[in-house]
């Protein structure tokens, strides 16, 4: 068995009417459903257009820093509506994918990308409508040598990522929902996208009741003081 150069088969993904339901989502609201406790830190931003978002099943490669091989391997791998997950180590000094083969990936069916690492090709990708959230842009290119991983946990700033669980991002970042906690994330999301509704619609008619800010202050303590 080799130790750091293997290729795993995906046991599990969640379903498309999941990604389906949780793509109607601020990421933002999903975070806070989930204790704001997970997240990929602020490094992984957006390289696409204004606007595009992402939400699909975990597709994950872990590789050595600056290497794309076991990332060719996963591209092959892929099922339509995956998203391809690299833990490439944050390391910036070579590019991890370029077009090509973000054309490749599109061509078998990868709905995004999440690179914890760098991109090149950054205006072509852009233009090509694909969800890609990435650490850094450099032109130097990839080694094609392994070692790496497929189908194993990842983890990016923290916010473990496994084979099959879903995946969300958006203008605020990238979100992992693991697989088990599926049904209780969307309740909860649902509910606080509900009552950020209810607020919005309170400002603009001018009936939102603040008055929960004067009680945390008294409730911890504040002195008001007049002139």
């Amino acid at each position: 068995m080799t130790i750091g150069f293997r290729v795993h088969t995906r046991a599990s993904k969640v379903d498309a009417l999941t990604i389906k339901n949780f793509a109607e989502l601020p990421v933002a609201t999903v975070s806070d459903s989930m204790s704001r406790m997970s997240a990929a830190g602020h490094r992984l931003r957006p390289i696409h257009a204004e606007g595009v978002k992402m939400a699909g099943a975990a597709l994950t490669v872990r590789t050595r820093p600056g290497d794309n091989l076991m990332v060719y391997k996963a591209i092959d791998m892929a099922e339509e509506g995956d998203i391809l997950v690299i833990d490439a180590g944050s390391d910036l000094s070579n590019a991890i994918m370029g077009e090509i083969m973000t054309y490749l990936a599109q061509a078998k069916g990868v709905a995004g990308f999440v690179i914890d690492g760098a991109i090149r090709d950054a205006e072509e990708i852009r233009a090509c409508g694909a969800p890609m959230f990435a650490a850094g842009v450099t032109h130097r290119g990839p080694y094609k040598d392994g070692p790496g991983e497929v189908n194993v946990d990842v983890a990016i700033d923290g916010m473990v990522i496994r084979p099959g669980d879903l995946v969300l991002g958006d203008g605020d970042g990238v979100l992992c929902v693991p697989k088990e906690d599926i049904a209780q994330v969307l309740e909860a999301a649902r509910s606080k996208q509900a009552l950020e509704e209810q607020q919005i619609a309170a400002i603009q008619n001018g009936t939102l009741d603040g008055a929960w800010v004067d009680e945390v202050l008294n409730q911890r303590g504040c002195e008001f003081i007049d002139p």
